[in-house]
């Protein structure tokens, strides 16, 4: 009896210390967040028109040969010096409407929505009537309050009256979704992956393990509904049907969310949860159009200016140093939990 419980001492002491080392290492990671949204940050402005231009002056010099190559570049110099200058001449309210462009990379937490925020209230002080903004979405959903700010942030694009189109790659599931629906136009690659309107969640309970060996866990509450599914305490028929409940609301908030902002959608025939490729959630109305960002933005490109824009946090090196530690744990224990989650909507 004494070795088991000098075994099992052993153990806890070992599980304490790893959950006492990932929440120190959370609260850092917190803290290092929060430490950088205060002390802000920089826009970073890239010209995706100069960008494909050099590209294509690139391949045609190649083409030519090095002595027909490098009297082209010479005249290509000539004629962006000769651009430049009637840029200059033009009065600002002649400029041509523009295509700005932003990138949304999505985690369980979406995380991303700090930067999102910067960049769409840096869009609505410059950005002008006729602009449009583009989104390159990439998420497989998450956590439901974080994903309702990020689709919030997006809607005050729509709510300025700016064309918001959104293009999808690779996945755009759940709360990746909730973010893509509020397009004007949304966009997805053949293969990308699209839907999965629905809610989920589970909750694991080691209360008969603990039982088994004559552990007590109390679980007290002021009302009724504090908590309703709990880890190491026992659960209840009535706390379980609570939790259902609480899912089957938040599903019906989604699939109004949804619907109000592609009112074309028969929202009752795709919101159970199941997803599609991009090929044939344009038959079903999830989407507008199958095609590319990268073919889109090229296309954009020929028509008028398009500026890619980036948020960059400002950090000291100690924040610098402490982050990258910090994110290569944080990033191995996301990647875990999101593999088991996109398990749920892969197709193989």
């Amino acid at each position: 009896m004494l070795d088991w419980l000098y075994d099992y001492g052993l153990f806890f002491a070992r599980a304490a210390t790893v959950v006492i080392a990932i929440a120190v290492i959370i609260a850092l990671i917190a803290r290092q967040k929060a430490s950088a949204q205060r002390h802000g940050g920089k826009l970073v402005v890239l010209d995706r028109g100069e960008h494909f231009r050099r590209r294509r002056e690139s391949l045609e010099a190649a083409r030519l040969g090095p002595v027909l190559g490098a009297k082209a570049r010479k005249q290509w110099a000539k004629l962006d010096k000769r651009k430049a200058k009637e840029e200059k001449k033009r009065a600002p309210e002649d400029g041509d409407a523009v295509a700005w462009v932003i990138d949304f990379n999505g985690d369980l937490r979406a995380s991303a929505t700090p930067a999102l925020t910067e960049q769409v209230s840096s869009l609505l002080l410059a950005a002008r009537e006729g602009d449009e903004v583009v989104v390159r979405l990439e998420s497989g959903g998450g956590l439901v309050h974080a994903y309702g700010l990020a689709a919030a942030q997006l809607d005050r694009l729509r709510e300025a009256k700016l064309k918001l189109t959104i293009c999808v790659d690779k996945v755009a599931a759940s709360g990746g979704y909730m973010m893509a629906c509020c397009a004007d136009r949304l966009i997805a690659a053949p293969f990308a992956v699209v839907g999965s309107i629905g809610v989920v969640a589970q909750v694991p309970n080691v209360h008969r393990l603990l039982k088994k060996h004559d552990i007590d866990v109390e679980v007290l509450t002021a009302g009724k509904h504090k908590r309703t599914l709990t880890i190491l305490g026992e659960n209840t028929e009535e706390g379980r049907a609570k939790f259902v409940e609480d899912l089957i609301d938040t599903h019906a908030l989604f699939k109004a969310y949804v619907g109000a902002r592609r009112p074309g959608l028969a929202i009752d025939e795709v919101a159970d949860g199941d997803i599609w490729y991009g090929s044939e959630a344009v038959e079903r109305g999830l989407i507008d159009e199958v095609g590319t960002s990268e073919a889109y933005l090229q296309r954009r490109a020929e028509e008028g200016k398009v500026f890619e824009l980036a948020f960059k946090p400002t950090r000291s090196l100690a924040q610098r140093l402490g982050r990258q530690s910090a994110r290569a744990v944080e990033r191995g224990v996301e990647r875990a939990i999101e593999r088991l989650v996109q398990l749920g909507w892969e197709r193989r």
